[in-house]
């Protein structure tokens, strides 16, 4: 790794179990459901902070560019945390930098990112981000 990503790099975390379902074939959790645990902590703490309510808010974030890098494996029953801080608040858009840690450890399993654009959820054209998302989100940069 060449950026540093510690624990305490980071300002919101989520505890999330492990399933047996998440494992593959070679014995590990699959590529494809860590990006499932970036995107449930990051839905998880807007839901939180009253800034989603995935079926009636007037605006919604759409994921347009992701990333993850693969440091060390998780396998079931691990329980991971996965935690993130706001690398930038835009005009329409936020970019969350992530981690995957394994309960208690200081160094990440994964780090990544991903981008959502907040879009009229009707048109789907972008919309500036309401004052109360810079108000909640900004003590997470």
């Amino acid at each position: 790794m060449s950026k540093s990503h510690k624990r305490e790099d980071y300002k919101y975390f989520l505890e999330i179990p492990t399933r047996w379902m998440d494992n593959d074939v070679y014995g590990h959790v699959n590529n494809v459901v860590y990006y499932s645990f970036f995107d449930t902590a990051v839905n998880r703490a807007l839901i939180e902070f009253e800034l989603l309510n995935y079926n009636q808010s007037e605006i919604i974030g759409l994921v347009v560019e992701t990333s993850c890098t693969y440091h060390r494996p998780i396998s079931f029953p691990d329980v991971i945390e996965a935690a993130f801080k706001i690398d930038k608040l835009g005009n329409s858009s936020i970019r969350y930098n992530l981690a995957l840690f394994k309960k208690d450890e200081s160094e990440p399993c994964a780090t990544g990112y991903f981008v959502h654009v907040y879009v009229d959820r009707l048109t789907r054209k972008p919309r500036q981000l309401p004052h109360q998302f810079r108000e909640k989100l900004e003590n997470l940069k």
